[in-house]
């Protein structure tokens, strides 16, 4: 028996009346609010207006979570359709199953959808939401706690996770919290995405596509260590080749935009007052070169002209006298 460990929650609903409260649909709750208050604030911050994340958010949200449902369910049809299931329980999203491949790519789609109404630039608004996402997963992952599912290999570290159900198969015993570990890569994910951005003023979708190819490499190793079932291509989990596939794509991407789009985009937002990226770093620019007296290159340009106008007037003021006096002594 481990004497330090992490004990599961002995069930993962509460009732408020007949209203049932799921922790894994509260995580999922959260995380969305986290990722559009994250993203709201970067997309400001890039020139863009207050509300336009949360408005296309409307769409990608629910593309996402459809998304991540079917490709589950694809990918694990046996827990719905093999002899013995009721295909039913593919609905009951409530109970876990949302693959972050499948929510990714359809929520992309229904992004473009908002982005293309909103007329804003789809990679633009990936890179602002781009670390929010990162930090909705880690907090999502903590839903599979509450339904006591996605653990890794037995062991006995201080860490350890406490599995007491015997429902579905599991085994009660101390396994790998790999829930715990993909929530804490997550966050590591979230904070290098903005360094990064902040750092190389990432734009074109590069940030996105750095986001995923960091959780993809972290991915591939957590996946590793779970024991759940799952379909195995050559002997390596499917989820391992997804994770691979997916970071190589985003790795090319970020080397070929950086080669055709290089820097960030000036204007995320069209027709926002003040929406120029590179307006306020124009500005900043031009306070810099303002001297002391609070005089810029121009104003000491116009002056310097002034004061060779006057020095040319008054040359020709003085040759008019002289001329004038010989004229007077020859007369």
């Amino acid at each position: 028996m481990n004497l330090a460990y992490i004990p599961s929650p002995s069930h993962g609903v509460l009732y408020l009346g007949p209203i049932p409260l799921r922790g894994y649909a509260f995580c999922i709750i959260i995380g969305v609010f986290v990722a559009v208050w994250l993203g709201n604030k970067r997309w400001i911050a890039r020139g863009g207006q207050s509300g336009t994340v949360a408005d296309i958010a409307v769409w990608a949200v629910p593309f996402g979570l459809v998304g991540g449902r079917l490709y589950h369910v694809i990918t694990d049809y046996e827990l719905y359709f093999s002899e013995g299931r009721d295909w039913v329980d593919a609905f009951k999203v409530w109970e876990g199953g949302l693959g972050i491949w499948g929510a990714i790519a359809l929520g992309a789609l229904g992004a473009w959808i908002g982005a293309r109404r909103r007329g804003v630039p789809l990679p633009a608004y990936a890179d602002a939401v781009a670390p929010g996402i990162a930090f909705a997963q880690a907090i999502g992952r903590w839903g599979n706690w509450f339904n006591q599912e996605l653990y890794g290999h037995e062991t006995h570290l201080p860490w350890a996770l406490h599995i007491t159900s015997a429902e579905g198969g599991r085994v009660p015993g101390y396994y790998h919290p790999t829930f715990l570990y993909e929530s804490l890569w997550c966050i590591g994910v979230g904070l290098l995405v903005i360094w990064a951005d902040r750092r190389f003023k990432l734009g074109h979708g590069r940030a996105f596509a750095l986001y995923v190819a960091a959780y993809c490499a972290g991915r591939g190793w957590i996946e590793y260590l779970r024991v759940d079932d799952a379909h195995h291509i050559l002997g390596i989990r499917l989820n391992v080749w997804t994770a691979l596939v997916v970071f190589l794509l985003a790795v090319v991407y970020m080397v070929v935009s950086a080669k055709k789009r290089p820097g960030r985009e000036a204007v995320v937002e069209p027709g926002v007052p003040g929406g120029s990226a590179g307006g306020a770093q124009a500005v900043a620019e031009g306070e810099e070169k303002t001297d002391a007296a609070g005089k810029s290159p121009e104003h000491e340009t116009t002056d310097a002209a002034k004061g060779e106008a006057k020095e040319a007037t008054t040359d020709d003021s003085e040759h008019e006298a002289d001329d004038e006096a010989e004229s007077a002594k020859k007369s």
